[in-house]
C-alpha cells in the first residue's frame, strides 16, 4: 500500500461485524480463566493483556499503524514524545556508557541529555550536524551505545545527513536514533536511509490538531543486536527479571528492542500513553498525508515570501532554493520537507516581540506542527534554559522566530505577517 492508503488502512482490520474503527479499549485489566494462562503472558510466553500500563490493544493498533507507515517492524507508544526520546536510548545505555547526540536537536532532548541523563550515569558528546569525518569519529568511544539525531532540527532546520551518521554508527557497531518528527513518514522514511530506530512526538503532525500528547518508538528490526552481544548486554544475555530471557535470542532483530522496552522500561517507569488519546491520534494520522502536503505548500509560499520581504534579515526553509540544507532536502525529502519555517526581523530580538504581538491569525504558543499556524521565540521559551554559546551551537539565534505554517489558506497567512511586520515597524 501506498502512503496515504496507510494512514487509513493499517495497523487495524475489523473483522465480519466488528467495529469499522479502532475500538478504544478504556480498561486497565484483563480477564483470564486461569492463573496458569495469565502466567505465560508474565513470563512472555504468550501475547496478550494483563495490565495497560505495559500493553492496551487500542495502542498496540496504532502503533502498527505507524511501524507500517515508517517501514518498521515493531512500535511502542508512549505518553509524549519526551518519554519516546528516553525510552529510546535508556533501552540501550546505562550508567557508565555513552551516547554521540547532533548539537542541534530540540532543546527539551538536549536538556534531557545534557543533564537527566548525565545524572543517571550516561555520558553524552554532542556534535555539530555538519562536522568533519574526522570529528565525527573522534566522538566514538569504546563505550558508546548510540548516535541520536533529528531529520528536520527543531527549530534551526538543519537536515540530518542520515546516510553519513548512520554509516558511521554501523562501523563502531551502534544504532542510528532519529527523531522523525518534523518530517513524518509521509516525507521521510529514515530506515531506507541506514537508520535503526525511529521516535516522533505524535504530539505534533501526526495528531495535529492539539488534541493529545504523545510519543512513539519504532524499531527498523534490522540492526543485529547479537553481532554486537558485548555492547548491548541488556538485549544480549539473560534478563533475570523475566527468568532468564534473552531478548535478541528469543524475539530476534524484529522484535527484541521493542519487547525489551515494553517489558522492561514501560513495566518499571509506566509512561504509557492512554488508550483514548491512542483513539484520537489515530484519527489524526487518517488525515496526514492529505495535511502534510498542505503544509508544505503553504510554507513553500510563506517562506518566499518572508525572503522577499523587507523588514526580514534571513529565511531558513529547506524547501527553498539556495538555503544552506536545499540539495540535502531533495535527497531525504524530495516531495516537501515540514511546514515549520525560521526567520530573523530586522532590528533583533525587541522587534521580533514587537512582531509578535500584532499577529492576529498567527498565535503565540509553545506548540508546533499541526492545523493551526502558530509562532514562537524559542530563545526566550523552548531553549531558555540554555546558554547563548549553547543556543548558537544548536542554531538558535536570540532573534530567531519558529513559525509554524497551519493549513489555512496560505493567502491569509501572509497577509497577517505583513500587517504584524508593517505595525512592527511604525
Amino acid at each position: 500500500m501506498k502512503q496515504e492508503t496507510k494512514c487509513i488502512e493499517a495497523g487495524y482490520t475489523p473483522k465480519n461485524g466488528e467495529s469499522r474503527m479502532i475500538p478504544i479499549v478504556q480498561s486497565t485489566t484483563f480477564k483470564y480463566d486461569t492463573s496458569a494462562d495469565m502466567g505465560k503472558l508474565f513470563d512472555l510466553e504468550a501475547e496478550g493483556y494483563f495490565y495497560t500500563r505495559l500493553q492496551n490493544p487500542t495502542n498496540d493498533y496504532v502503533a502498527a499503524k505507524i511501524a507500517a507507515l515508517e517501514g518498521g517492524t515493531a512500535a511502542m507508544l508512549t505518553s509524549s514524545g519526551q518519554a519516546a526520546t528516553f525510552y529510546s536510548v535508556f533501552n540501550l545505555a546505562g550508567a557508565g556508557d555513552h551516547v554521540i547526540a547532533s548539537s542541534t536537536i530540540y532543546g527539551g532532548s538536549f536538556n534531557l541529555f545534557n543533564v537527566t541523563m548525565r545524572r543517571m550515569g550516561i555520558d553524552f558528546t554532542f556534535v555539530e550536524p555538519d562536522c568533519t569525518d574526522e570529528e565525527l569519529e573522534a566522538a566514538f568511544k569504546p563505550n558508546t551505545k548510540c548516535v541520536f539525531g533529528e531529520t528536520i532540527a527543531n527549530p534551526a532546520l538543519i537536515v540530518f545527513d542520515i546516510e553519513r551518521f548512520a554509516n558511521a554508527a554501523h562501523k563502531h557497531g551502534v544504532p542510528l536514533i532519529i527523531d522523525n518528527t518534523f518530517a513524518t513518514p509521509i516525507n521521510c522514511r529514515p530506515f531506507e536511509f541506514g537508520a535503526d530506530i525511529v521516535t516522533h512526538s505524535t504530539t505534533k503532525y501526526m495528531d495535529g490538531h492539539d488534541a493529545t500528547v504523545g510519543g512513539v518508538i519504532v524499531d527498523s528490526g534490522k540492526f543485529d543486536w547479537m553481532a554486537h552481544a558485548d555492547k548491548f548486554p541488556g538485549l544480549c544475555t539473560p534478563d533475570d527479571s523475566y527468568h532468564g530471557i534473552t531478548y535478541a535470542e528469543k524475539f530476534g532483530k524484529e522484535k527484541a528492542y521493542i519487547t525489551k522496552a515494553t517489558a522492561q522500561l514501560m513495566r518499571d517507569l509506566g509512561s504509557i500513553q492512554a488508550p483514548m488519546n491512542a483513539y484520537l491520534l489515530n484519527l489524526g494520522l487518517e488525515s496526514l498525508a492529505v495535511r502534510m502536503q498542505r503544509h508544505c505548500e503553504n510554507a513553500q509560499k510563506v517562506a518566499e515570501y518572508l525572503k522577499n520581504s523587507p523588514y526580514v534579515s534571513y529565511v531558513t526553509y529547506p524547501g527553498l532554493p539556495g538555503d544552506k540544507y536545499y540539495e540535502r532536502a531533495k535527497k531525504y525529502m524530495p516531495n516537501g520537507t515540514c511546514g515549520v519555517i525560521s526567520f530573523g526581523v530586522k532590528g533583533g530580538r525587541k522587534t521580533a516581540e514587537e512582531f509578535m504581538k500584532h499577529l492576529k491569525l498567527a498565535i503565540i504558543a509553545t506548540h508546533v506542527a499541526d492545523a493551526h499556524t502558530c509562532v514562537l521565540h524559542p530563545a526566550s521559551s523552548t531553549h531558555r534554559q540554555m546558554t547563548d554559546e549553547e543556543l548558537i551551537a544548536g542554531g538558535v539565534l536570540p532573534d530567531m522566530i519558529r513559525f509554524s505554517c497551519g493549513i489555512e489558506n496560505a493567502e491569509d497567512i501572509i497577509a497577517d505577517i505583513e500587517q504584524a511586520l508593517v505595525a512592527a515597524n511604525k
